[in-house]
């Protein structure tokens, strides 16, 4: 998120940045805690000359800093790149995202199972957090309701010490030809080895909270790939490699991009003007056109969504995700 935010900033400053005046980034870490995230909102809510918010990453830390920009005299614009539960933004009227919900990451995650893998006996390992419950619903039900048969249920917090349990519970209720990880990078990571010494050979699936995991054959959807087709993505792509040793962005960077450039434009239409600004942003796709990013078409709905997004079925390749061949 940092390394895309900058650079558009630089790309619009080098434009002459908004108004004649330079756009400047104010940088504040959550640490992806709850508590640290509604300190970090009180912060940016009590500086006058911050306008919006990029930000927060996760589901949990979004809903938990909501209140904060969307309470007293001066509510702050907060726009999400990747907080996917489906009630982040819900009775906030000053929380926006650009991503799809947790709804079409389960969705295309079982769709994909049943349809492309033939797969009939799922297992699903997920965080017990707002990410992790959300993704493990969707993709249980959807599983179920094509045909599929989810053997076992089970939530797990970071710190759990050994996932042997539950993979070996797996092999003896007869195993299943997926495992779906409803959860981060760092819990795949601890999953996958743990599969291998219960004897567990299942293809292993997960939403877009896997993102970097390098253990190739690994499934993950994703609202970005950055093999994505389109003239204003490969441009992107080929200034963030520039700028940043070769390294590829991820769609929680390539969403900060373009939050950071429709802001840019909704600051030059109305002003420096926290109420405005809102206003602004919750017309586009509506009273002003729709604004054309490199993760696809940005239009808001009346609860700060995008309705119109969709994700795709990655697949990582030599440590990279791209887009999966059906």
């Amino acid at each position: 998120m940092r390394l895309a935010a900058e650079l558009a900033v630089r790309e619009i400053n080098a434009a002459g940045g908004v108004r004649g005046r330079p756009l400047a980034l104010v940088l504040l870490d959550d640490s992806a805690s709850t508590q640290r995230a509604i300190q970090v909102a009180r912060q940016f809510y009590d500086m006058p000359d911050v306008y919006a918010v990029v930000g927060h990453l996760t589901s949990g830390t979004t809903i938990a800093a909501a209140p904060v920009y969307n309470g007293g005299a001066t509510p702050l614009l907060e726009i999400s790149p990747s907080a996917s539960s489906p009630t982040a933004t819900h009775g906030a009227p000053y929380t926006f995202r650009v991503c799809p919900t947790d709804l079409l990451h389960g969705a295309r995650l079982a769709a994909w199972a049943r349809r492309q893998l033939a797969a009939e006996r799922a297992a699903v390992l997920y965080l017990n957090d707002e990410y992790g419950r959300g993704v493990r619903q969707v993709f249980t039900s959807s599983f179920t309701s094509l045909g599929g048969r989810v053997i076992t249920d089970d939530p797990y917090l970071p710190d759990l010490p050994s996932f042997q349990p539950y993979l070996e519970r797996l092999q003896r209720a007869g195993g299943a030809q997926v495992v779906m990880v409803a959860g981060t990078r760092a819990g795949a990571e601890a999953i996958m080895p743990a599969m291998r010494a219960a004897g567990v050979t299942a293809q292993v699936m997960g939403g877009d909270g896997l993102t970097g995991l390098e253990i190739d054959g690994t499934l993950i959807s994703s609202a970005y790939l950055p093999d994505r087709p389109g003239e204003r993505n490969a441009a992107f792509v080929a200034a963030y490699r520039r700028a940043y040793d070769s390294r590829l962005p991820d769609h929680r960077g390539a969403g900060a991009y373009d939050i950071i450039h429709l802001l840019a434009r909704g600051l030059d239409a109305v002003g420096p003007h926290r109420d405005h600004l809102r206003d602004w942003v919750a017309g586009v796709g509506t009273e002003t056109p729709a604004f054309e990013g490199v993760t696809g078409t940005i239009a808001f709905d009346e609860n700060g969504d995008v309705p119109n997004k969709d994700v795709v079925v990655g697949v990582v390749r030599g440590g990279q995700l791209v887009t999966a061949t059906p």
